[in-house]
């Protein structure tokens, strides 16, 4: 298994606008082999930023290396645009991948 996520430094007042672009673009994510489950996370708030991940779980890193070579990843992507023609970060996201090694889950809370 693999996890995929992307760190954003959302300027603070912009996280509404930011939330509103996560929740209405279409992903594709679910056309492609291998993904299993995406999550948008929102984390602490700074006094310039609130700090958002993306969290998106795929059979292994070969299935996500697919997915960012994808014509879904493109026009997911082509429609993630911010219409209020600001920045709405405090720089670039930051990319992070990890081979899962162990898992545990709670067989009572599925």
């Amino acid at each position: 298994m693999f996890i995929a996520m992307n760190r954003f430094q959302v300027k603070r007042g912009a996280e509404q606008a930011f939330e509103a672009i996560w929740q209405s673009r279409e992903s594709y994510l679910s056309e492609m082999p291998g993904f299993v489950e995406f999550h948008l996370l929102k984390g602490p708030i700074a006094e310039d930023h609130t700090l958002y991940s993306t969290h998106t779980t795929w059979a292994d890193k070969d299935a996500f290396d697919a997915w960012t070579r994808s014509e879904q990843f493109r026009r997911s992507h082509a429609r993630a645009g911010n219409d209020t023609g600001q920045s709405l970060y405090l720089g670039h996201p930051r990319f992070e991948g990890f081979e899962v090694l162990r898992t545990e889950r709670n067989a009572a809370a599925a």
